[in-house]
C-alpha cells in the first residue's frame, strides 16, 4: 500500500514528490515549533524546487481545512459514538485533537498540495545527475 512512486507515500513520508529520496523538511520532528513548516530549497537529489512560485504554499490553507475537518469527524465520532460522551465532551476532544495535531495537519496539508503539481519520476535523480555533469 505505501510503496515507494505513490502519492501516498510521498504524502505520508513527506519526501520529496518528484524522486521520494529525501524529507522535504529541514527536520523530521513535526512538533519542533522553529522548524514544523521550514523546508529544504530544493531536493539534494533530484534537484526539484519546493516552492514553486512565492507564496505556492498558500493553497495549502484550503487542504489543511479539508484535513482538520477530517480529523475532526474522526474526534467526534471515536469521542460521542464509540466511547458514548456528552456532545460538551466530544467537542473538548475535537478542540484538543485539532490542537494536538496542528503541526501533523500543517505537514501533511503541505505535502498533498504539492503532489497536486508534481508527479514522480523514477528517473528524476539520473536526469539531475546527467544535467549537473553537462554543466562541469
Amino acid at each position: 500500500m505505501l510503496k515507494k512512486g505513490t502519492k501516498l507515500y510521498s504524502i505520508l513520508t513527506g519526501s520529496c514528490p518528484k524522486c521520494q529520496e529525501e524529507c522535504m523538511y529541514t527536520s523530521k520532528n513535526a512538533y519542533n515549533p522553529k522548524l514544523t513548516l521550514k523546508m529544504h530549497e530544493k531536493c539534494s537529489h533530484c534537484g526539484t524546487k519546493y516552492k514553486i512560485e512565492p507564496s505556492f504554499f498558500y493553497g495549502a490553507m484550503y487542504v489543511s481545512y479539508a484535513v482538520g475537518t477530517a480529523f475532526a469527524v474522526a474526534a467526534f465520532i471515536i469521542s460521542y459514538v464509540f466511547f458514548g460522551s456528552t456532545l460538551k465532551t466530544s467537542f473538548i476532544a475535537i478542540v484538543a485533537t485539532l490542537v494536538a495535531f496542528m503541526p501533523i495537519i500543517m505537514r501533511v496539508s503541505r505535502n498533498i498540495w504539492i503532489n497536486f503539481f508534481v508527479s514522480y519520476d523514477s528517473n528524476a535523480v539520473v536526469k539531475h545527475q546527467q544535467k549537473m555533469h553537462a554543466q562541469d
